[in-house]
């Protein structure tokens, strides 16, 4: 008696959205009766290690290579020491917004969601919540109203946001968590914004290759517009980072930052 076995790997959708992996399913083993051979025992074929969005690199990212950066050691140390001083300096302010978004809206203080780091790698993004606890289901119903072009999604008066997020949004204070993103190596203070994984789906070549390089805290595009960019634009401007990158570049856009989200220019 021979035993045939056959191993059934089916397409499976990844939990993280959009992305095809294989999944292995239980061998069946079917008998075939053969007089003259000889008795084979049935082997599984090791089970095939797979990149996923889960647990690895997001899907289109597979052939991105993080671009090579001169000063990438004083770049890391200005993270470090920045981002330390800053949650110092700013611990007061810290403890205050996290009161108020407490006490002003029902929910967590934080809102935490998957963002694409460096070369595709995702990471846990934290904010402090600045909309309903509801916000993500009530996405969907408010697609059709987008103010902008591209993947992204944004609307000048989006119901979804709490009165006091949108004073947070407004001079940026909601993203100051992300400073223990910088001082675990995910982000730096500067650098392209961290894009949400079903955008990230729609890049083509041009807009990947701002995933090159850490994202950002600011970049061009928070002092030059913000969200009254178009997506065109702000592709561009990210693109200037990548071309323009040195220390003075990060100097310079971090002394530029606080003027820019002083005025509220292009926020919400």
């Amino acid at each position: 008696m021979v035993y045939f076995l056959q191993l059934y790997c089916l397409p499976a959708r990844s939990k993280a959205g959009g992305a095809f992996v294989f999944e292995r399913r239980s061998p069946v083993i079917e008998p075939t009766f053969d007089a003259d051979a000889t008795p084979l025992k049935p082997r599984l074929v090791p089970k095939l290690k797979l990149m996923t969005v889960d647990g690895g690199r997001h899907s289109n990212c597979l052939d991105l290579e993080a671009k090579p950066i001169s000063y990438r050691l004083v770049k890391r140390t200005f993270d470090i020491v920045g981002a330390t001083v800053l949650l110092i300096v700013l611990f007061p302010l810290f403890a205050l917004l996290a009161l108020l978004v407490k006490l002003t809206s029902k929910g967590p203080i934080f809102y935490k969601s998957t963002r694409v780091g460096l070369c595709g790698r995702p990471f846990t993004f934290i904010k402090f919540r600045s909309m309903r606890v509801d916000a993500d289901e009530m996405l969907e119903r408010l697609r059709e109203l987008n103010e902008k072009d591209g993947p992204i999604f944004k609307i000048k008066t989006d119901p979804r946001i709490t009165p006091i997020g949108r004073v947070l949004r407004k001079y940026s204070l909601d993203e100051m968590p992300q400073l223990l993103s910088v001082l675990k190596g995910e982000m730096s203070l500067v650098g392209p914004r961290p894009p949400i994984p079903h955008e990230v789906d729609q890049y083509d070549s041009y807009a990947l290759q701002r995933l090159t390089v850490l994202p950002g805290i600011t970049c061009f595009w928070q002092i030059m517009g913000r969200s009254n960019l178009s997506f065109e634009e702000w592709m561009a401007l990210d693109h200037r980072y990548l071309q323009e990158m040195s220390f003075m570049t990060d100097l310079q856009i971090l002394l530029r930052t606080p003027i820019a989200v002083f005025h509220g220019d292009g926020a919400f």
